[in-house]
């Protein structure tokens, strides 16, 4: 009689499970991604690089620092350019003899004494000669070395009087024009994204928003991370911002509203069977 009991409520439980709806929101929903969350940027130079020696020499003291602003084409640092110096001396009298050497020539051959010849080959060794003092004087513009555009110094790889060899670094230089944002954002958002679109930039390291605008779209999109990289620019200049600081950017709320709706359709697609 106790088992039979104990079966009808084991079989009420199960018809009761059966028949109870199953409510939607209690199973777990695929993340969606919202646009106006917050994403992050880097703030990078227009122009950076790195100035390396052209030649093999010894440094003399050092035009300028870490941390420096210089202009375009001041000099930062200088060779001992001796020996470079005397070679372009000696090219530039070696010249100097191939052209009297060719003068003496023409003026033999009016006499018949010489023949076109030795004209030509006198022609040619002025010609080497003008090509060797090229080269010297091109070796003496080595010897300083000079900002290709106006900046700050980021970074001094070498000390005053240090023998270096040609390719070492020496300098590293980050313009001071206006600053790029770089940012990376969900591939399936290209359909809204288009230059000129405005976004706002939270820097940490100031604490500030500051206004932008998507300047430029990558033409290929990261197949593995499915993003796409963005370039934009603040919409005037900012003297407290620094190239390498981060933070977050949100684009606008209309631009957002029209994200999410292609996100949730994107996921209704991909949900149906």
């Amino acid at each position: 009689m106790r088992k039979t009991a104990l079966e009808s409520r084991v079989g009420a439980l199960l018809l009761a499970c059966m028949i109870l709806p199953v409510n939607a929101d209690d199973t777990p929903s695929a993340p969606v991604l919202d646009s106006a969350s917050a994403i992050r940027v880097l703030l990078a130079a227009e122009l950076e690089t790195t100035l390396s020696s052209q030649m093999s020499g010894t440094l003399g003291e050092m035009k300028t620092g870490f941390g420096e602003h210089v202009g375009k084409a001041e000099v930062l640092a200088r060779f001992n350019c001796n020996e470079a110096e005397a070679r372009s001396k000696v090219a530039a009298a070696e010249l100097a003899m191939a052209k009297q050497n060719l003068e003496a020539k023409k003026q033999l051959r009016q006499l018949n004494a010489v023949g076109d010849i030795e004209v030509s080959m006198a022609n040619t060794e002025v010609q080497k000669a003008d090509g060797a003092r090229a080269m010297g004087v091109a070796q003496s513009g080595y010897c300083q070395v000079l900002a290709p555009f106006s900046g700050r110094i980021a970074k001094v790889y070498v000390k005053p009087f240090q023998t270096v060899t040609a390719g070492t670094p020496l300098f590293d230089l980050v313009s001071d024009g206006a600053l790029k944002v770089r940012l990376n954002v969900p591939s399936n958002l290209l359909k809204t994204l288009k230059p000129g679109l405005a976004l706002q930039v939270s820097i940490h390291e100031t604490g500030k928003t500051y206004a932008a605008h998507v300047s430029a779209i990558n033409s290929r999109v990261d197949a593995v991370a499915q993003t796409v990289e963005l370039e934009a620019r603040l919409d005037q200049k900012y003297p407290d911002l620094m190239a390498g600081m981060s933070g977050t950017a949100l684009f606008n709320q209309e631009t957002a509203q029209q994200n999410q709706a292609l996100q949730s359709d994107a996921l209704q697609n991909s949900s149906q069977p």
